[in-house]
């Protein structure tokens, strides 16, 4: 199962007021692992970056000026993204707003809503009452997020690609049994062996007990299971 763990960050809360996409961070999952390929690309929004929007990411109008606008980059993402890959993303309903809005005024395909799963709703199912900051969530189960001065999409990917595994269970929720992606073996080969005993148990098993299981077999007949293999 491909996963996209995303983040996007932007110029304001609408892109019906004319806010737009300035950066795309995403990381790939591979049966909930990370499998070494991401995204991230920086884009021109085509307008200025609001001095609020600069407080929280740190992206200027001169950073972005020579940056490409998302229609000269939406097939490069539509291609990571892929077609069956689920969307992990960090209040969902936001991003997906933004991506369809961008995608759509570049001509592309829209992303289905069913796509995205929102980690902000799983944590509030699992600690009701609880803040689900992606902050928050770090802090809940000890995530280092300290490099995160500025709200970066990419970094914010990572941290939220750690957060989504703790919450369906660890990073390891098959165990460590299946393989990574490509490998021709569904298991892999344990380290461990079970060896012969050096000393047998002592029996449990009783004189009463063995005397009743003698009696019983002796009702079976010849063919007892018990009498052909001793």
């Amino acid at each position: 199962m491909r996963e996209i763990v995303l983040d996007t960050e932007t110029t304001g809360f609408e892109p019906a007021e004319g806010d737009r996409i300035v950066e795309i961070g995403a990381i790939e999952l591979f049966n909930h692992l990370p499998t070494g390929r991401s995204y991230h690309q920086y884009i021109n929004p085509e307008r200025s970056m609001p001095a609020a929007a600069f407080e929280v990411h740190g992206l200027g109008d001169d950073f972005l000026r020579d940056k490409p606008v998302f229609a000269a980059i939406a097939d490069e993402f539509i291609d990571f993204v892929g077609k069956d890959a689920k969307l992990v993303i960090h209040n969902a309903s936001f991003d997906m707003k933004f991506l369809n809005a961008e995608l759509g005024w570049a001509g592309r395909p829209l992303l289905p809503p069913d796509c995205a799963i929102d980690t902000v709703a799983m944590a509030r199912r699992r600690f009701p009452g609880s803040p689900a900051s992606l902050d928050a969530l770090c802090r809940r189960f000890g995530i280092d997020n300290s490099r995160r001065e500025k709200h970066g999409a990419l970094l914010d990917s990572e941290l939220l690609a750690e957060v989504y595994l703790q919450l369906i269970g660890g990073q390891q929720p098959d165990f460590g049994l299946t393989t990574t992606q490509g490998s021709s073996s569904a298991v892999s080969e344990p380290s461990w062996r079970p060896e012969p005993r050096t000393v047998r148990l002592f029996p449990r098993l009783t004189a009463e007990e063995k005397r009743a299981h003698e009696e019983f077999v002796a009702k079976l007949g010849e063919n007892a299971i018990w009498r052909r293999f001793g």
